[in-house]
């Protein structure tokens, strides 16, 4: 059986050694029993031993047993592909399972008397520009490949590197705490200004939190899936010495008990399994997945077997003890990735203590998985990483130089599965105005080059939002950037969420703070900006004030737009009052006792969007209005007559002008919901109804049709 594995192995840097640049190798087996690694003069046997052919190694001294040896000395920067990645770009999610993980790792688990060391996996190919350095820090397998289902995603915007720890390997918790924090020195001493990854699972959360300690001067981003600094409140510390005493000859069942308790075999065989198949073949699937990955799960007895266990499990006990008594030295950003059904160890509530006792660290909890994380359905960790605004380039996180357009994978999970429910309700029908004036369905009236700043009516409660962004995805695959209430980044909705909710799926849909400097940035880069100058007053309107706009009386954005020479394009929506009824606004809401305490509890301690606007628009308090669900009808869009600024840099001066310019605007977004409420009278798929039996019929949501314009 051919296979391949891609290594990038890297040196145990000495503290005094010079930086040597990197190298891409290429391990590739083709039947026979020997691995063979070449690339550029070096090449790697199976036993582990280098040849350095263009260039010699360098010494380092041997230090027996599971001692740190000297790896490959030369490493080359690999190649960028290109500086950004294009919009739903293929992240290959779903394409590997914990069935290739447990295929690849029988062929790293073969002894070659090598210390530990890095490799980076084939499928990671070549990152973009500018990509940061990722240091992937295994659990108590100690393979490396724990990050398998990820490795695609990843290796387009990091420099992936993954920790390999033999299994006959015997180097204590201080020795690989050497060799990561030499590593990130080096990396350091490189790149200074670039942010280094460590990626730690379970017993590798232990390592990255202890080197993070060590190091609170170099820019560290942790990232910790179900650490293993709870282990000493582990549920299955009672059977721990049971294991010592069990016969050799049942070994061989540990695995299969093992499986059970360290991971949601339900979650593993899940991975891949179309959200949109029929219940019928998900269960056929799933049931065929489940058969095919049991009979693998005997590979976990070579991939730890019973002395190698028992030294693991010392192993860990010293690693939590080590990464708890330093946890006051980080300094590093750090995300905790915690499941709620892990049976080995109490995650969820060692995430929560973790977030007290670290000063930068927030935590999301995934409730349907087990304890290997990063083998599971439903957990893309890149995803993770953007939604958290975690993802950065430089020393700070920048909304418009660090942002990763969607992949295909979070397009189709974003809208099939968290706002499914509205798209299939809704059932957006999408209008826009060519240049000579002419309605057209669909949006060839927007241009596709910017840049471009969407201006319209906030619907209530935002509704109209997901269907926009998606529309925009799916006919014209251009990522629309909405600026958004900076509550939903740094206030109380963030911190308060501890599941990967809605408000991080809109970071990973291109939201980004309303401020000045935020729209300057994503006009300058050419971007699709989605504005609402009526902001929350609109989206949290009161009782009879639908369609109605609430605009301060500042032409800023008419300004911003001149200065790039940017096209408007106003636009209106209709249809919030067929999907659900207000019944209770601000004025019934602060009426009641306790709930009046709430909003202004909230409202003090909330983060002010313009402090400096006077106003209803500026000093909007924030709310969750009562809702009563109706029969769904249906969202209208109508985008009017682009209205060009290039060249238009009087209104950078001119005041008076820029005024006309801004209620011009104004009235062609009025125009278009006045057009849109007269026109869906004339629908005749209006109601759910009409709109399921065509569906059933003739064609897919997004091409039911509408009235004629």
């Amino acid at each position: 059986m051919a296979s391949a594995v891609s290594l990038r192995v890297s040196p145990c840097f000495g503290t005094n050694s010079a930086y040597k640049p990197r190298v891409r190798v290429r391990a590739e087996r083709l039947g026979g029993s020997d691995l063979s690694v070449s690339s550029d003069g070096v090449s790697v046997n199976e036993t582990g031993s280098v040849r350095v052919e263009k260039e010699k190694k360098g010494s380092s001294p041997d230090g027996g047993n599971g001692g740190l040896k000297s790896r490959i000395e030369k490493i080359v920067v690999k190649e960028m592909v290109s500086e950004e990645l294009e919009v739903l770009w293929d992240d290959g999610y779903g394409i590997k399972t914990v069935k290739d993980y447990l295929d690849a790792a029988k062929y790293m688990i073969k002894p070659d008397g090598g210390p530990p060391r890095w490799f980076c996996p084939a499928e990671c190919g070549r990152p973009i520009k500018g990509s940061p350095a990722l240091l992937f820090l295994p659990g108590l397998d100690g393979v490396g490949m724990g990050l398998i289902l990820h490795h695609k995603a990843l290796g387009k915007v990091f420099e992936v590197q993954c920790l390999h720890i033999p299994v006959h390997d015997r180097t204590p918790f201080e020795g690989l705490v050497k060799l990561v924090e030499e590593t990130i020195r080096l990396e350091n001493a490189s790149r200074p200004n670039s942010p280094i990854y460590l990626v730690g699972d379970s017993f590798g959360g232990c390592l990255a939190l202890a080197v993070a300690a060590r190091n609170p001067n170099i820019d560290l981003v942790v990232i910790l899936a179900n650490p293993a600094t709870s282990f000493g409140r582990s549920q299955l510390q009672p059977l721990f010495p049971i294991l010592e005493a069990f016969p050799d000859g049942l070994h061989v069942t540990i695995p299969y008990l093992l499986s059970f308790v360290m991971g949601e075999p339900l979650k593993m065989a899940a991975v891949g399994i179309d959200s949109k198949l029929p219940t019928t073949q998900k269960i056929e699937q799933l049931s065929g997945n489940l058969s095919a990955l049991l009979p693998l799960l005997s590979g976990l007895a070579d991939i730890i077997p019973k002395e190698t266990l028992i030294w693991k499990l010392k192993l860990l006990k010293s690693a939590s003890a080590y990464a708890n008594s330093r946890l006051h030295a980080v300094k590093a950003e750090v995300l905790v990735l915690a499941s709620d059904k892990d049976n080995m160890l109490p995650s969820r509530e060692e995430a929560q203590r973790l977030k007290n006792l670290l000063p930068n660290c927030i935590i999301r909890c995934f409730e349907d998985n087990g304890h290997t994380l990063f083998l599971e359905d439903s957990m893309n960790l890149l995803t993770v990483i953007k939604g958290t605004c975690k993802y950065r380039r430089s020393r700070r996180h920048d909304f418009t130089s660090d942002f990763l357009p969607p992949s295909m994978s979070e397009y189709r999970y974003a809208f099939d599965v968290v706002s499914g429910l509205i798209r299939f309700a809704s059932c957006s029908a999408m209008f826009s105005t060519m240049e000579d004036g002419k309605i057209v369905e669909g949006l060839a009236g927007v241009p596709d080059e910017g840049p471009v700043l969407l201006v319209g009516y906030h619907m209530l409660m935002g509704l109209e939002l997901s269907c926009l962004t998606e529309a925009f995805l799916r006919e014209k695959k251009i990522m629309v950037r909405g600026v958004a209430h900076p509550e939903w980044f740094w206030g109380k909705l963030q911190n308060s969420s501890y599941q990967f909710s809605f408000s991080d799926w809109m970071k990973v849909m291109g939201a980004l703070p309303v401020t000045a400097t935020n729209l300057f940035k994503a006009l300058s880069a050419k971007s699709h900006v989605l504005l609402y100058p009526g902001g929350a007053r609109e989206a949290l309107h009161h009782k009879g004030e639908q369609y109605k706009l609430f605009w301060p009386n500042k032409p800023e954005f008419v300004r911003m737009a001149a200065r790039f020479g940017a096209t408007i394009v106003p636009f209106g929506t209709v249809g919030e009052d067929d999907i659900v009824e207000l019944v209770l606004d601000y004025h019934d809401l602060m009426n009641i006792p306790v709930v009046n305490d709430i909003i202004k509890d909230a409202s003090r301690d909330g983060i002010k969007i313009r402090d400096e606007t006077k106003g209803e628009v500026g000093n909007q308090e924030l709310f969750i209005p009562g809702l009563l669900p109706k029969i769904p009808g249906r969202f209208y869009y109508l985008f009017g007559k682009p209205i060009k600024l290039k060249g238009r840099e009087d209104l950078l001066v001119d005041r008076e002008d820029a005024n006309e310019m801004y209620l011009q605007v104004k009235s062609e977004v009025e125009q278009c919901i006045a057009y849109l409420l007269k026109k869906r009278e004339e629908d005749p798929y209006r109601s759910i109804i009409d709109r399921t039996i065509y569906r059933a019929l003739y064609a897919p949501l997004d091409q039911v049709p509408s009235f004629k314009a």
